[in-house]
Formats: structure tokens, C-alpha cells, sequence
């Protein structure tokens, strides 16, 4: 597999675009075709980065989804907030989706003894408007194996986020944190035994 077949994020793998100093933020809009989710961002977002973990929303075909954050009193739904719906009420992040499309157009986080409580997070990608700011980094590499990720690629997809300038992080080395996923993937049937 060449590095550039890799599909990281349709946001990234042409690569990583610069933000825009000073950028004034804009509108989100899920995917449906019509009266779509609109959600309204006033400013810029923080900690930009591509995700692998199973729960955040990734755009079909993509390896990782793309999430940065916001300060909660900065975002507001501008329209069709009753097709929104708690994805799983019993996850610290409470992914709000549409109920159509499926597209998570915020997470909010309720518990005010969690250390991101008070920003909610969100995929710029769902915006027309140019200029957030570009992602930094990559979280939770190791976990795109429990999405059905070969566990044997995942030297190839550390090297084109490098590549890419986003740095992969996992807790505990690469290759023990492949390891536990992997085990993690055959117990749920998604990568064979």
C-alpha cells in the first residue's frame, strides 16, 4: 500500500491547509439535502486534529474523523434543531447527529467535573466557509484498527500522517497499543482471528 492510497480524511490527504489568522468562524450544515442541521460557530476552533477512535463521526471511506473544539456558548443551532439526537446518552462526549443523515454536528460534554467541560466539539468539515484553523495532530491512531483497520498498515498510516505534519499519538507505545486494539478487533469480529 503507497502512502498516498492511504484515505486519512478527505480534509487532509491532499494536504494539511493553513487556517486563517483572525478567522471569524461560520456555519456547519449536515448532509441532508433538505431543511439540513445548520449550527453556528462565532470564532475560530482550538486543538484541530484527525481522530481514530470508533465513536467520533468520520465521512464514508475515511480512516479518521476530523474534530476540533469550541467554547460551549459559542456555538449555536441556527436550524432544524429537532432532527438532532444524543447518539449514545451514556458517553462522556454527547454527540448530537441528525436523524436523517446521520452527520454528528456537535458533541457536548455535560459533566462539569470533566476536564473538556465547557467546549464542545465539532467537524469543520461540514462548513463551506475557508480559513479554521488546520489540524495539529493525530489522536487515537492505534483505534482505527477496532473500525476494521489491518493491523499490519499501521506503520504505513503512521508514516503518511507524518508525512501529512499531523503527529500520531496513542498512549503507551505504537505497537502495544496496536496490539491491544488488534485483540480488542478480533473480540468484536472486525479484523479475523
Amino acid at each position: 500500500m503507497t502512502m498516498s492510497a492511504l484515505k486519512i480524511h478527505p480534509s487532509v490527504d491532499g494536504g494539511v491547509k493553513p487556517g486563517k489568522a483572525g478567522f471569524a468562524g461560520g456555519t456547519l450544515t449536515c448532509k441532508c439535502k433538505d431543511n439540513p442541521v445548520t449550527v453556528k460557530l462565532e470564532g475560530d476552533v482550538a486543538f484541530n486534529h484527525v481522530c481514530g477512535c470508533t465513536k467520533c463521526w468520520k465521512p464514508e471511506g475515511s480512516l479518521f474523523s476530523m474534530v476540533a473544539v469550541i467554547p460551549r456558548d459559542k456555538l449555536k443551532v441556527t436550524a432544524n434543531a429537532q432532527k438532532l439526537k444524543i447518539v449514545d446518552e451514556s458517553a462522556a462526549i454527547q454527540r448530537h447527529a441528525c436523524t436523517v443523515c446521520g452527520t454528528h454536528m456537535y458533541g457536548r460534554i455535560e459533566n462539569k467535573n470533566h476536564p473538556f467541560y465547557g467546549f464542545d466539539f465539532v467537524h469543520v468539515e461540514l462548513s463551506s466557509d475557508e480559513g479554521w484553523a488546520a489540524p495539529e495532530f493525530a489522536a487515537f491512531v492505534s483505534s482505527i484498527i477496532e473500525s476494521g483497520a489491518k493491523p499490519e498498515n499501521m506503520g504505513a498510516v503512521r508514516a503518511r500522517l507524518t508525512e501529512l505534519g499531523l503527529t500520531p499519538y496513542d498512549c503507551l507505545s505504537p505497537a502495544l497499543m496496536d496490539l491491544i486494539s488488534a485483540h480488542t478487533a478480533k473480540a468484536k469480529g472486525v479484523v479475523a482471528a
